[in-house]
């Protein structure tokens, strides 16, 4: 079986296509990014390099990719091509705004670049199955119904930032192709991701609390938060990739949006108290924003912020997230195995 994955140079997308094509020895992968493989890519898509094809070129710029991908035999796509443009996490940061810096590149690829994925996909009868990977950011911080429940998927829906707008107006557009053209299509709304592959790229430059955390206790920094209070729903790409697998797999898809997150809440002092079991000595010191070096809001609790129910997927495919605990523990592992013996080669 063949997947199209675009994006899939990048942080979620390639553990993705990595995953993929390590439940069939059989299985092959075209991925479609602007970007090419850089060295972290490179080691870690080696042991299936010959499975994988790397299309390089513009999401936007269909002329350039479409006869490459129509001479593989593609039944499968997913679409996580984006630009995520965000920044946060410290005092330097706090009061940057990173979309004014080229705001129509943000709608270009996000919500055009979708639009040039279905016009190509719906002329081609043979793909069985759509997921466009969407984003919690569709969601508000808060909403006026709020129950302090786990946010459904029709929950309230109102993003506030252009990436959070192209993401869900980008929904809409593939729901509406699927309507017009008989599609089997659907989006995953990512809670907080970390995990394997999680890095800084052109397309994306925000690292996730957990990441940030397990980094730092890796290098005997010293952790200074400005308050252990924060919460997210965190979860692996790992966990991630396994969840849109199902869903491409799955015999009936029910939805239209399905969540994929932990489905509970992690406190940075839950993050920090893991790390300690693995890195005893780290230091830890709560501190002003000004001089903390992790910079959360601690009023954003719930909403976007806060877990997601992730009941939907479950119901369609069986899948679970792993534990929260062992998730994290798991990627300082892979970190250790991974990126410090690649620093030291």
């Amino acid at each position: 079986m063949t997947l199209l994955v675009t994006g899939a140079t990048g942080f979620v997308m390639s553990v993705l296509a990595r995953t993929w094509l390590d439940r069939d020895p059989l299985a092959r992968v075209v991925v479609l990014d602007r970007a090419g493989l850089d060295a972290m890519a490179e080691r870690y898509f080696a042991p299936v390099r010959d499975r994988l094809t790397v299309v390089t070129a513009d999401i936007r710029d269909r002329n350039a990719w479409e006869a490459a991908l129509d001479s593989h035999d593609i039944r499968y796509v997913v679409h996580g091509a984006t630009v995520t443009p965000i920044s946060r996490g410290s005092a330097a940061e706090a009061n940057r705004q990173p979309e004014a810096e080229d705001p129509a590149r943000i709608v270009d690829v996000n919500l055009m670049g979708t639009v040039h994925m279905l016009e190509w996909l719906r002329t081609r009868p043979l793909i069985q199955r759509l997921v466009f990977v969407s984003s919690g950011s569709v969601y508000r911080h808060h909403g006026p119904d709020w129950t302090g429940e786990p946010l459904p998927e029709d929950g309230y829906v109102a993003p506030l930032t252009l990436y959070g707008i192209s993401k869900f107006a980008a929904e809409m557009v593939v729901n509406r192709y699927a309507d017009l053209f008989g599609l089997s299509a659907a989006s995953v709304r990512l809670a907080s991701v970390y995990g394997p592959m999680d890095r800084a790229t052109g397309s994306r430059n925000f690292l996730h609390v957990p990441n940030r955390i397990a980094h730092m206790a890796l290098a005997g920094e010293a952790i200074r938060p400005n308050s252990l209070e924060p919460v997210g729903d965190y979860v692996t790409s790992t966990d991630v990739a396994d969840a849109i697998i199902a869903l491409l797999l799955a015999d009936r898809l029910r939805y239209r949006h399905y969540n994929i997150g932990s489905g509970e809440t992690s406190t940075i002092g839950d993050i920090v108290g893991w790390a300690r079991e693995r890195a005893p000595h780290l230091q830890v010191e709560v501190s002003p924003a000004e001089s903390a070096n992790i910079v959360q809001d601690v009023s954003l609790k719930d909403g976007m912020w806060g877990a997601y129910d992730i009941s939907r997927i479950a119901l369609d495919t069986g899948w679970r997230p792993r534990c929260a605990r062992q998730s994290f523990h798991d990627y300082m592992d892979w970190i250790i195995e991974n990126e410090h013996e690649s620093e030291e080669k």
